[in-house]
């Protein structure tokens, strides 16, 4: 498939041919486009050259990459197109491009739970036969699978992806919406029948400048990526959730709110157990019961959004309601990975802010009785406000806690430890993740839950620059057999 820069709708350029499309210079070939932005250590014009050289036939730059162009007396710059915003330009590229898209498209946004959603929303479409995948920061998941590195992928990769699921005959696709996504325009070119916010928590604030500037981004979903009759899906119970329906109100988009207070789909009761929940919901007046093995409070609200977002996208809501109980965890979700003898069980979270940290040891708590141990790091190279903060959130929820490495990246890990500790100064200190995890599962008695926070069902330890296979749950289930005088398998 090819197309001309003009069927772009760049001026000029009708006898350019476009073979593919490109962001890295490296995976340039003959007569591809190369789109040369704006990174956060360096700008993409300046591997022009290295992309002219591996037969780029044409440029995509801001003026910036432009003036780095000329200052490199790059040749050939009639085939360099400047466009204000370049990301932009390049979504809507990427989606004429590789074209087709599943019918049935929703987003979900938030700072926690979007994993979740998605993945929920893809086994409630299978549930009721149709072939559905989810897409975010565990891959590509469902009737069609695919690994890829962002939570959002950038809009060539998506749309490729997108384009050969559609080809696939799959026509039910749900997608998280990062924050760094959307400031960047990834979705730009896409448009979905419903879209969810689930909740805004502190994160990201080495990137966002502030909570409002990290809201604006994620707001600009339901202003800019709605189909014209699509559907918000909005969890109502925080000020974030109030401030953003309100805004779904004054332009008349079609909204359901989700809650434990006023809303169209009302969270009334829970009653935990040690394998799940049962909850009691209401939807226009009627009410529902429901029991999944889901463990953890907020995840009854994430059920429900999920049902918010297949509802508003054009499913009867009984149909929607019926497969609910059918759910079931999602991996490095509040996921139970290990059992030892004594009853003591081990789940592993991907919670790795201070309120998902708290909500997550809040909702053990509904579900165990004995103590609540906590295994937990923070990342290198990230927001360091926080840390302390998750510190206070182990000390406050948590029986034990255990603090450790994450992933340090390039940051001393003992400093990053430091800073956590200021907020739970009793924590013991194992700096090494495999063996904090051996210790707290060999202290676990029964009756008692431990919960390894923060890297969920991520594979690897990044240390410095290096990436380390390392698995949670794998290092769990290890650790219980130990525990439990048995081979390590």
């Amino acid at each position: 498939m090819e197309f001309s820069m003009e069927d772009f709708g760049f001026s000029g350029g009708s006898n350019l041919q476009i073979k593919g499309l490109a962001v890295e210079s490296g995976k340039v070939r003959e007569g591809y486009l190369f789109a040369a932005l704006a990174g956060t250590n360096t700008h993409g014009a300046n591997y022009i050259p290295q992309a002219l050289a591996r037969g780029a036939l044409a440029v995509l730059t801001d003026t910036e990459g432009k003036r780095i162009a000329q200052s490199k007396g790059v040749e050939g710059l009639d085939n360099l197109f400047v466009d204000p915003d370049p990301r932009s330009r390049l979504a809507k590229v990427s989606a004429k491009f590789f074209g087709n898209i599943p019918e049935n498209l929703v987003a979900v946004t938030g700072t926690n739970g979007k994993t979740s959603v998605a993945s929920m929303c893809r086994q409630i479409w299978e549930e009721l036969g149709h072939p559905a995948v989810n897409i975010g920061t565990i891959g590509i998941e469902g009737a069609y699978s695919a690994a890829i590195k962002h939570t959002t992928p950038d809009p060539i990769t998506l749309h490729l992806h997108l384009s050969r699921i559609s080809r696939e005959n799959i026509k039910h696709a749900s997608l998280e919406a990062s924050s760094h996504g959307l400031r960047q325009r990834r979705l730009d070119g896409l448009e979905f029948k419903a879209a969810a916010f689930t909740n805004l928590t502190r994160e990201h604030l080495d990137y966002h400048s502030s909570m409002e500037d990290y809201f604006a981004s994620k707001a600009s979903l339901f202003k800019r990526n709605l189909e014209p009759d699509g559907c918000a899906v909005i969890c109502i119970d925080s000020d974030w959730g109030k401030q953003l329906h309100s805004i779904t109100e004054k332009k008349k988009i079609r909204t359901i709110t989700v809650g434990q207070g006023p809303s169209d789909l009302k969270l009334i009761q829970q009653r935990y157990m040690k394998t799940g929940q049962e909850i009691l919901f209401e939807w226009q007046g009627r009410k529902y019961e429901t029991h999944f093995p889901l463990i953890g409070e907020f995840q009854a609200l994430n059920a429900l959004t999920a049902a918010g977002l297949i509802i508003g996208s054009g499913t009867k809501p009984d149909e929607v309601f019926n497969v609910l109980e059918k759910l079931i965890p999602v991996p490095g979700r509040m996921e139970n990975v290990a059992k030892k003898a004594n009853g003591g069980i081990v789940f592993v979270d991907y919670s790795h802010t201070p309120d998902a940290l708290e909500l997550a040891l809040k909702s053990l708590k509904h579900h165990f009785m004995g103590k609540i141990r906590v295994v937990f790091g923070a990342g290198g190279d990230r927001d360091k406000g926080k840390r302390m903060m998750m510190g206070t959130a182990a000390k406050s929820n948590a029986d034990m806690v255990y603090v450790t490495d994450d992933n340090p990246r390039t940051e001393n890990p003992a400093q990053i430890r430091k800073e956590i500790l200021k907020g739970c100064p009793q924590a013991l200190e194992i700096g090494d993740r495999s063996l904090a995890i051996m210790q707290a599962v060999h202290d676990l008695d029964t009756g008692e839950a431990l919960l390894i926070a923060g890297k969920g069902h991520e594979q690897i330890q990044i240390i410095g620059t290096t990436e380390i296979p390392f698995s949670d749950s794998e290092q769990a289930s290890i650790a219980a057999r130990v525990s439990d005088g048995k081979n390590p398998g």
